[in-house]
């Protein structure tokens, strides 16, 4: 199999095709009756959420595949404290095809995360994921993340784990 492309995301994109990813990437969350947002959110989300940051996908055979953004320091956290702290970013809307996970292409967009964050002059990478999803859990910490607080977020039906991860100043800018 060849490597997807990763690349920024264009406003030409099909937001149908990416919540469509997003759907069946978080397919095995919401049988787990974990309600996130990417697995019942709508076009009009997705492509609100895109736009909120930094946007990029993967494609394979003109197919998006896989996506994430990165979002600005929160101006309001509301119930996650940490988003608002000094220097820190984070991301959401992560998805890879299902049958692409565990290939390397999230590792690969973990690591353009964490470069573009430096490059933006963010000092700690950030996420927030469900406490039931112990998978997800252990492969954020496998990757250098560590655990900050819960939060309680009124879009779900769970107690968020916020997790982060100290960045490395960037030293080779493209």
């Amino acid at each position: 199999m060849k490597d997807p492309l990763i690349r920024r995301y264009h406003e030409d994109d099909s937001i149908p095709q990416i919540t469509r990813l997003l759907h069946e990437a978080y397919a095995p969350l919401a049988a787990m009756n974990l309600r996130f947002t990417a697995n019942h959110q709508d076009d009009a989300v997705t492509l609100s959420r895109l736009t909120r940051g930094f946007s990029w996908v993967a494609e394979l055979d003109g197919e998006i595949v896989a996506t994430v953004t990165l979002y600005p320091p929160a101006l309001e956290a509301g119930c996650c404290p940490w988003y608002s702290e000094p220097g820190v970013v984070s991301f959401g809307q992560f998805a890879v095809r299902p049958d692409l996970q565990r290939l390397g292409l999230g590792r690969r967009l973990i690591a353009l995360l964490e470069n573009e964050a430096a490059s933006r002059g963010a000092t700690e990478l950030a996420l927030d994921t469900a406490e039931p999803a112990h998978h997800l859990i252990r492969w954020y910490e496998k990757l250098g993340f560590r655990f900050i607080q819960f939060a309680d977020w009124s879009s779900t039906n769970y107690r968020s784990v916020v997790m982060s991860k100290t960045l490395s100043p960037r030293q080779n800018p493209d």
